[in-house]
């Protein structure tokens, strides 16, 4: 089972549908104040064991799908107990018993109907509560998870812009060493075009020199 909170609902939920039992035979075999004080201890066991089974049939839709059909079983035969148990108090209520003081009997019956009715009322009102309240931290917790993811990513991406951003460096600083080497190799080529016209000069004058020492001299 998957819920430790449902098995132990079920264990309180068994122990008072044997004491209702208990009290039953208490009922049969007796009569007057006694049957209706047994009578009415057995019906505020059913109560108690009616919000217990609400208790379960919540814990019951809060688990998982694999246990979920067990446990609405489960509730359904704990269900159909209460609803024979019920039954029989109501046959016993009307059989004989009474006595004279049957008014007095069915104004308290029904006094402690309208307390169960209101107690009953109440403790749906808070099983709803806890119900939304089960949502409200299963949504959180969904949120939260969204949360970590998108964190995780952005820190992903920010990994990934800060090496784009270290390669973008690395290739700025390569740009910048072969500027300089082309701006040295572009000032060698001018520097070797200088040497060579003087060269080319000199050679002329040279030239020039021996012509005139061979043909004016």
């Amino acid at each position: 089972m998957s819920s430790e909170k449902f098995e132990s609902l079920e264990d309180d939920l068994s122990a008072i549908l044997d004491d209702v039992k208990t009290k039953e035979r208490k009922i049969t075999g007796s009569s007057g104040e006694e049957r209706k004080n047994a009578i009415r201890q057995a019906e505020r066991k059913l109560e108690e064991a009616a919000l217990v089974l609400q208790e379960m049939e919540g814990e019951a839709k809060l688990a998982p799908v694999s246990f979920r059909t067990q446990m609405l079983s489960k509730i359904r035969h704990y269900q159909s107990d209460i609803e024979q148990s019920s039954r029989s108090l109501k046959r016993e209520g009307t059989s004989g018993g009474r006595g004279t003081d049957n008014y007095a009997f069915d104004r308290e019956d029904r006094l402690d109907q309208s307390n169960r009715a209101k107690l009953m009322q109440g403790h749906q009102s808070l099983q709803r509560a806890s119900e939304s309240i089960a949502r409200s931290h299963q949504i959180a917790a969904e949120t939260d998870q969204i949360g970590v993811e998108i964190i995780d990513e952005l820190g992903t991406q920010r990994d990934t812009l800060l090496r784009t951003k270290d390669k973008l460096s690395d290739t700025d600083a390569n740009l910048s060493r072969s500027r300089k080497i082309l701006k040295n190799m572009a000032r060698r080529m001018m520097t070797n075009k200088l040497i060579l016209a003087v060269i080319i000069l000199v050679e002329l004058a040279i030239l020039a020199g021996l012509v005139y020492w061979k043909f004016f001299s």
